[in-house]
């Protein structure tokens, strides 16, 4: 943790963060405090939902004095929005696996995974959540954002490879690899389907080839 920050937080005083800026990064003490209040969060709004979370319960959870939690995250939705931040920070990258088809069914096997579960679910409570709060609406957009542009990688390593005809607009191609699992899994709720992800993944792919999704060149 850097002097400044420490010496906010010891103080209890400075000025709020902006909240569409990326958040520092600290370390020790701080940064176990983080952890401590980001995964309250996630258990919290898995068990009661947005209406289920309230400065004062994560700190409980936390276990950390609810002062700190306002100081730091103000209300809910700096909370959320420093959850979705903090998830891209990974270092996840797509598979790779020799071909479009099987490089996007290999994504849609990992979003498949995340939303047809039959128990809690932090991925579909972040995305409900996002239309309850702003801050965290922000965060989810910045999110995607970064899931996607490292997934360019996947229509890259494929025009590499000749399978496709030419340059290929690799977001819209992406979306609509995906497309289907949200739709089905989250907006009409059907029974999950394992062969979900393939199929998508294969009329993406097929489209893909065709030109469907080819951009023109400047």
């Amino acid at each position: 943790m850097d002097a400044d920050t420490q010496a906010s937080e010891d103080s209890g005083h400075g000025d709020h963060p902006d909240p569409a800026a990326p958040r520092r990064r600290t370390g020790g003490r701080s940064a176990r405090v983080r952890a401590q209040v980001l995964a309250a969060v996630g258990e919290l709004l898995m068990a009661g939902g947005y209406d289920g979370l309230t400065v004062e319960t994560v700190a409980e959870q936390a276990g950390v004095h609810r002062t700190t939690v306002y100081r730091r995250w103000r209300d809910v939705g700096g909370l959320l929005a420093d959850v979705l931040d903090a998830a891209s920070d990974d270092a996840w990258s797509p598979p790779d696996t020799g071909s479009l088809e099987g490089d996007l069914t290999a994504l849609n096997q990992e979003v498949y995974q995340a939303l047809a579960g039959s128990g809690p679910n932090l991925t579909t409570a972040l995305i409900a959540a996002g239309f309850r709060s702003a801050e965290a609406a922000g965060a989810l957009a910045r999110f995607w954002e970064d899931r996607y542009a490292r997934c360019a990688d996947v229509v890259t390593r494929a025009a590499g490879r000749g399978e496709l005809p030419g340059p290929t607009d690799a977001h819209a191609l992406l979306v609509a690899a995906t497309a289907p699992l949200y739709h089905e899994l989250l907006l009409l709720r059907t029974t999950p389907d394992p062969a979900l992800p393939g199929r998508a993944a294969a009329g993406a792919a097929a489209a893909g080839r065709a030109g469907a999704y080819g951009v023109q060149e400047a």
